[in-house]
């Protein structure tokens, strides 16, 4: 960022509104609508989402012989509420459910309407949401609401399969009975409408076994294997109680999950499927398997899986990482490559594609229409460089610079994890990999940062300056921008310093063939050190706070010197053995 500061502004929110935007509070909403079949009623149903301003739909999931369509948006809470309010009204306007017939069990039109909390958000703040919801649901559509999970207003309603037992056959019988008065809403039966259930959860990953079967009774067997409820206790047909006459049961081998077996027409299979309620505790990589080990136990096998819906980027890597240790292969690859293995090891485009722009929740709220310089090709971020734009700078090059010398010390890893006769250190090797490639992401997200700094800036002196009010609060605005602008070239050095670990450990016991590789990585991150420090240098001649710029100057320069001692140390190293 060492372009002058009066080159032109370039035009960005001002540094107060990104403030805002930052701390900006998320929650995902996914209504499961009881229409699977037909396209125009599903988008009508959706459109409703789109027309609420701060609200993204992020997944359109339709099944067939479920006759539902699982429905995910992200957004701001107040517009979550709204976008799920006008897709309810919507859906019960739209679908009858006395002609309703599906493989899943339901209860309404709108079957179910969780919320899920993102980010900046609390659980319980999260509840409150579910709850305006529900009561406008109740009040303004006249449908029975029961709250659940974390919603819920007794211990039992906890459980959404409790909420809807009995299903909508059922319905009109349950809500005569006063235990089952709905917790917003009236108590009557609405044959077109049926009831819903609206609750705060965690995130769950609804997650579909195929088999090699067309049996139901078979999938529910392997589902009661390994499902946390697991199965009733029978001796000679007859169910076990315990001295208090409840029914003792099996557990599965699951914790955190749901599952139950079905037979899917559209695929002419059947399927167990899965709510993992909490992938912390069971991941969808350690479900596949255990599925797998039971299936076959039972002389079945599993083809392949589907996901319904989303699921965190963090999910799918850890699975391809798993997959890849079992190979004893290295996990320090690029994520798009871990999530292919994750991909291919858990057959998720078996039945149909598996995009992960449109399954992974990062992903699909990646803002598409930002333009990053790290996106651009080699020759078209050369050419803006080299244009006459204020950015990038030398900032953005110093970061490139030691992104690039952090990949160098990965591939150098990688390839000593393959080559012939050092199979039993892959593991070690694939460690040094991983630690690179997580430098390298850094130091990629610093080149853009690097740019938004100067840009903040930029904005700041942009800023009105007519009243003595907004000279201060302009002035301020520019120290604090000046401030970030230190500090992340600061950030850049310590990353570009801290890769040469990797370099100086593929020099000493890397494959030997490619040693020049970690040689021209260290000098690279060496070069990106030396470069950021001049960036700290210029931001910090426009700063008031003296205290703040000494302390860090002096900081930089100690880096500046142990890199420099670094990087005699691994060349070296690297002539020695090139020699």
């Amino acid at each position: 960022m060492s372009k002058n500061k009066t080159a032109t502004v370039v035009k960005i929110e001002n540094v107060l509104t990104i403030r805002k935007k930052n701390m900006k509070k998320l929650i995902e909403c996914v209504p499961n609508f009881s229409e699977g079949n037909d396209e125009v009623i599903i988008k009508q149903i959706t459109d409703q989402v789109e027309t609420v301003k701060g609200v993204r739909l992020v997944d359109v999931d339709p099944g067939k012989a479920t006759n539902r369509t699982v429905v995910t948006f992200v957004g701001t809470p107040d517009e979550v509420v709204e976008a799920a309010f006008r897709a309810i009204k919507k859906a019960t306007e739209l679908i009858d459910m006395s002609k309703h017939h599906g493989a899943h069990p339901r209860f309404g039109a709108t079957d179910v309407c969780p919320f899920v909390p993102v980010s900046n958000i609390t659980m319980e703040e999260t509840v409150e949401y579910a709850h305006k919801l529900a009561e406008r649901v109740g009040n303004e559509l006249n449908i029975p609401v029961y709250c659940y999970e974390f919603a819920a207003s007794t211990e039992e309603r906890k459980s959404l399969a409790f909420c809807r037992s009995g299903e909508y056959e059922g319905l009109k019988d349950k809500l005569s009975k006063p235990e089952w008065k709905p917790d917003f809403g009236p108590a009557e039966f609405i044959p077109k409408t049926g009831a819903i259930a609206i609750g705060a959860r965690n995130f769950l990953v609804a997650y579909n076994f195929n088999l090699n079967t067309t049996s139901t009774r078979r999938a529910n067997a392997i589902a009661f294997d390994v499902r946390e409820a697991g199965r009733l206790k029978k001796v000679n047909g007859k169910q076990v109680k315990d001295e208090n006459g409840n029914p003792v049961r099996i557990p599965g081998t699951l914790k955190k999950t749901r599952a139950i077996g079905w037979y899917i027409k559209e695929y002419g299979i059947a399927q167990i499927s899965m709510n993992l309620t909490d992938i912390s505790v069971t991941p969808v990589h350690i479900a596949f398997d255990e599925v797998c080990e039971k299936a076959r136990a039972r002389g079945i096998r599993v083809t392949g899986s589907e996901l319904v819906g989303v699921i965190p980027l963090k999910a799918m890597l850890d699975a391809g990482k798993y997959f890849l240790k079992k190979q004893q292969r290295s996990v320090g690859i690029p994520d798009r490559e871990i999530i292919k293995i994750a991909v291919k090891s858990l057959g998720l485009d078996e039945l149909y594609p598996f995009d992960p722009d449109k399954k992974i929740i990062e992903y699909i709220l990646e803002d598409k229409t930002k333009e990053n310089l790290v996106d651009m090709t080699l020759t078209d971020f050369a050419d803006e460089t080299a244009s006459e734009s204020p950015a990038p700078g030398g900032g953005s090059i110093s970061a490139y610079m030691g992104a690039l010398g952090a990949a160098l010390g990965t591939m150098v890893a990688n390839l000593s994890s393959h080559k012939r006769g050092w199979d039993d250190r892959w593991e070690e090797f694939s460690d040094w990999a991983e630690k690179g490639k997580s430098y390298q992401t850094e130091l990629i997200k610093m080149v853009d940062e690097d740019t938004n700094a100067f840009n903040k800036i930029m904005d700041a002196f942009g800023l009105p300056k007519k009243t003595e009010q907004e000279k201060i609060e302009r002035k301020a605005a520019i120290q604090q921008a000046t401030k970030f602008a230190i500090e992340v070239p600061f950030k850049t050095m310590n990353l570009c310093f801290e890769s040469m670990q990797v370099m100086k450990a593929m020099a000493e016991i890397g494959n030997p063939n490619s040693v020049s590789d970690a040689g021209v990585g260290a000098l690279a991150a060496r070069s990106g050190v030396i470069g950021a420090f001049l960036n700290v240098k210029i931001n910090a001649a426009g700063l008031d706070d003296k205290e703040f710029v000494e302390d860090i100057l002096n900081k930089s320069m100690k880096i500046v010197e142990k890199t420099k001692a670094l990087e005699n140390e691994i060349l070296e190293i690297v002539n020695d053995k090139i020699n």
